[in-house]
């Protein structure tokens, strides 16, 4: 079965065909500059081909992107219709959708009342479902959310303790992002724990950060909210933070809500702690050459995640397996030694040694660890993929 996993932004579009049975994956690739001149990187294996194409919708990138695929020399099928459906990465499902679902007029509609919550990608995201609905009628779609997993958190973590009507009549509450790769890593848990009944604590760490505490497959809590800025600080975004900060800044510097929120966003975490880059790489290069202010911001960073774990081990009731994955939780050993320093109390006990590793899935807890460590490198995309072709399946 093919797969085509569609993940559209403003003006761009990210693609993958894969087998999701397997998780092979046969050509992947971005359109880029879309509505301005248009760039396509398609890769198969390690090949890849750049070309420069007029671009002005998301109509023309998955024309592009479905020639490539049928392409005689570039691509990897005779035709289309060996295309078995399409997965769409969507943002924000608010509260209409608990799960995947194959996309409709009803689901379009849910997306679009879903705007206010996902102002910069729900659009985009509709873009694109639109696209592939305009170059190829009649082929199965299924939209795939980001907030999703976290639906089945209890009203005692997601409802926020504000006047109801604000729940009531603009729908505003936790919702929890990343929910694709939880979900991921959650199943792949419980495959290599041999049950699926167990507390999981995941550490999705990366440039954009959030933590779930998961129990028996079903998140009970996740670090970030209404939007991803909550929770720990991240690369750009400055994660909790006192509310009265907000309205500080604003009459100081005489900033709009707007312009406030975007350097919450865009200037603050550990770029703004470090003075020198979003990148963990850059920081701990840094920190090694003695910066005290890229030292602090690698202590903030641990020690957020440290703190998030020790409160999902409380809401838990404890803790069978503590999962690192995404860019940072899958390549940076040290951050993870970091993290995992002063857990003890909790059973944590890391193996030095088996946490030397890059990228790769892998136990890294001592033998005689009460709760198991592992790395599991995320892959959203088979997810998304995975989802598309159960619902797909199951509507034949």
């Amino acid at each position: 079965m093919n797969i085509l996993v569609i993940n559209a932004g403003s003006s761009s579009l990210k693609y993958q065909l894969m087998d999701p049975e397997t998780g092979a994956v046969s050509a992947k690739g971005l359109c880029e500059r879309i509505g301005i001149d248009g760039r396509l990187t398609h890769k198969v294996g390690d090949k890849k081909v750049v070309k420069e194409l007029a671009m002005p919708t998301h109509s023309e990138a998955i024309t592009a992107v479905l020639e490539i695929l049928v392409d005689p020399v570039e691509g990897v099928i005779k035709s289309t219709d060996e295309i078995d459906a399409v997965g769409h990465r969507v943002l924000h499902g608010g509260m209409k959708f608990s799960d995947s679902c194959i996309i409709d007029d009803a689901c379009i509609k849910a997306i679009e009342d879903c705007i206010p919550l996902g102002p910069l990608h729900n659009p985009a995201n509709l873009m694109g479902i639109r696209a592939c609905q305009k170059v190829m009628p009649g082929k199965p779609q299924v939209a795939v959310f980001d907030t999703a997993f976290h639906m089945t958190m209890p009203a005692k973590a997601y409802r926020y303790a504000i006047p109801k009507e604000y729940y009531e009549n603009d729908d505003i509450r936790r919702y929890g992002f990343h929910g694709t790769s939880h979900k991921y890593v959650s199943r792949r848990a419980a495959a290599l724990m041999g049950t699926k009944e167990f507390k999981l604590i995941n550490c999705h760490l990366g440039n954009g950060s959030s933590l779930s505490a998961v129990k028996d497959g079903k998140c009970q809590d996740t670090s970030m909210g209404l939007s991803p800025l909550a929770g720990v600080c991240m690369g750009t975004r400055s994660g909790d933070i006192d509310a009265c900060v907000v309205q500080f800044i604003m009459n100081r510097y005489g900033m709009s809500a707007d312009e406030c929120l975007n350097m919450l966003n865009k200037k603050s975490g550990v770029l703004a702690l470090s003075g020198v880059s979003s990148d963990f790489r850059d920081i701990e290069n840094a920190a090694e050459e003695g910066n005290a202010d890229a030292a602090l911001a690698l202590d903030k960073f641990a020690y957020e995640v440290r703190k998030y774990i020790g409160a999902y081990a409380a809401a838990l009731g404890g803790c069978d397996c503590l999962v690192f994955t995404a860019g940072v939780g899958e390549n940076s050993a040290e951050m993870r030694e970091r993290i995992c320093e002063g857990l003890e109390y909790m059973g944590v006990k890391l193996d030095k040694a088996k946490n030397k590793i890059r990228g790769e899935e892998a136990l890294i807890s001592a033998e005689d660890s009460k709760v198991k460590v592992w790395v599991i490198p995320t892959n959203e995309e088979l997810m998304i993929a995975q989802d598309t072709a159960e619902l797909v399946n199951a509507a034949k």
